[in-house]
């Protein structure tokens, strides 16, 4: 009887086949009719947008209070793994993973040109462009859209998937975390097409980040070098990005994924010190402060933010996106971070990624947001003007000025390539676990695939349409897997609900044995002493 060959059993199973296929047609429609693509596809998300925005808004709170319900309730405690176990990896290197994988390129880029647009372009009509009070409202949205509401989406899917996994010894897969929807079993075809649907939504989300930071790197390199600012300059990047990201995702999780979210983390917390002590460090640090107040303060209202009355497509255009954007990512971020968790309780699960990496994200706001949106007010440096024109070379736009300009922009465009390498490498492991039945060592064969179809999606992407359009896939892709997040969050509320009435019924068993037999022995005793008297 000959062994099973691993590589093709992952090669023969339908999820793999049938989501590359997809995504492979996909990009084939982009090479062949990019213009037909791209008109499509904004159509749709034109209309997703504007028809189901309050779906999105409404969904993502849900999520937010959720998650901080599960961390501050009864099943808190509850180990995400077996009661003796501990964390696999240290704090440090667990949260500099799941910031790497969640949203570290996506920071960069906006971190600057965020707060600046807003400031030029305030939400409201009513306040006056690149003015204080346009200032207050462009860093609060910034803080906003960075806050809580990202990370609930990753910090739910991956709780979920963590639970399941470790605690229910179940496949990491996004279809398994649905067994606590029904009493009855999911037909098989149910779970390969949620499998199928994750993926797709994955290789879309990913592909919007990589494509916004391979336009970033672009813009950089014609900024600061002269260097072509043009489709075959990007399709290079794309190319050496593949093998590097690559690389890393074959060497796996504990060696080049978590070296490279530890350097990655390393150059965040540099840049911030040094932009901190070299920029106006009172204002950045007030900044910082009004920036939690206000955000604290405006929480229940943004969170419901609509424009019925006017029509206004601010927040289709920012925050609707945003959610979408996540969303796409959660089953890729979710696996990744369900992956590198074991160990810790739902409580450390749910503080740790939910509550870090968004003040993270407003640290880096401040500084770099609150720091440009100082130039232009005091020192008359029109950055808002140069973001306008070109929202790509903000970051760059900002470094120049400062000493050190060529060296910052150097370590700048390191940090942003390795942020998708990071990004990249940890998604083509996941897609792999994914399409390989929940296999945690997915074959190299798998991951291979994975990452040339990414970087052949991202590549088209790019070429075809622009920001434009990767805005326009993440927002169709999100869509439907909404749905599918609201289920788990049912699924997982039963699970926990059902684990801790069994515990207490085990519990309230045991503490009932001793009584039974300490009565027994009492009426024992008890018989030759009435006899006696």
């Amino acid at each position: 009887m000959t062994k099973k060959n691993p590589e093709r059993a992952s090669f023969n199973n339908s999820v793999f086949k049938i989501s590359a296929v997809i995504v492979a047609l996909f990009a084939l429609w982009g090479v062949l009719s990019p213009e037909s693509m791209t008109k499509n596809a904004a159509a749709v998300a034109n209309y997703i947008g504007s028809s189901f925005g309050w779906f999105y808004l409404v969904s993502v709170a849900f999520f937010v209070a959720f998650c901080l319900f599960l961390a501050f309730s009864k099943y808190g405690n509850i180990k995400l793994g077996t009661e003796d176990e501990k964390p696999e990896f240290s704090f440090f290197a667990w949260i500099s993973m799941l910031f790497a994988a969640g949203f570290g390129a996506g920071i960069v880029f906006w971190g600057v040109a965020e707060p600046l647009t807003h400031f030029a372009n305030p939400p409201n009509s009513s306040i006056e462009p690149q003015s204080a009070e346009a200032a207050r409202v462009a860093m609060n949205y910034s803080f906003f859209n960075w806050g809580l509401h990202q990370w609930s989406v990753f910090t739910l899917v991956g709780l979920a998937l963590a639970y399941f996994q470790f605690r229910k010894k179940s496949k990491l897969l996004i279809s398994e975390t649905l067994d606590g929807v029904s009493k009855k079993k999911m037909s098989s075809k149910l779970k390969k097409s949620i499998n199928i649907l994750a993926v797709v939504a994955t290789v879309t989300g990913v592909a919007t980040s990589l494509g916004m930071g391979v336009l970033q790197i672009n813009a950089g390199l014609s900024h600061v070098f002269s260097l072509p600012d043009n489709a075959g300059m990007q399709i290079g990047i794309v190319s050496i990005m593949f093998v590097l990201f690559t690389l890393s995702a074959l060497t796996g999780v504990n060696k080049g994924i978590k070296i490279l979210s530890n350097l990655n983390m390393f150059l965040v917390v540099g840049f911030m010190l040094f932009f901190l002590f070299n920029g106006p460090t009172v204002f950045i640090l007030e900044t910082f402060v009004l920036g939690i107040g206000d955000y604290i303060t405006n929480f229940i209202g943004m969170s419901f933010q609509m424009s019925p009355y006017t029509g206004d497509p601010w927040v289709k255009d920012w925050t609707v996106f945003y959610w979408a954007w996540v969303i796409t990512w959660s089953p890729f971020v979710g696996s990744f971070v369900a992956r590198i968790s074991r160990g810790r309780t739902i409580r450390q699960f749910v503080s740790g990624v939910l509550i870090v990496p968004p003040v993270i994200a407003f640290m880096w706001m401040a500084i770099f947001g609150g720091t440009g949106i100082y130039m232009d007010l005091f020192q008359n440096t029109a950055l808002s003007t140069a973001v306008s024109e070109n929202v790509a070379t903000a970051i760059f736009v900002f470094l120049e000025q400062f000493p050190l300009y060529g060296l910052l922009s150097v370590l700048m465009l390191a940090l942003i390539m390795i942020f998708l390498v990071t990004s990249a490498d940890s998604t083509v492991y996941v897609l792999g676990i994914m399409t390989s039945d929940g296999n945690e060592n997915p074959s190299n064969a798998v991951k291979g695939i994975w990452a040339v179809l990414i970087a052949v999606i991202t590549g088209v992407l790019i070429v075809s349409s622009g920001l434009q359009g990767l805005q326009s896939v993440a927002l169709i892709a999100a869509l439907p897997f909404t749905v599918i997040m609201l289920l788990i969050s049912v699924s997982l509320i039963k699970s926990l609900s059902q684990e801790k009435f069994e515990t207490a019924a085990q519990k309230n068993e045991l503490e009932l044995k001793p009584v039974l037999v300490t009565t027994d022995k009492a009426s024992a005793e008890e018989g030759p002493l009435k006899k006696k008297a």
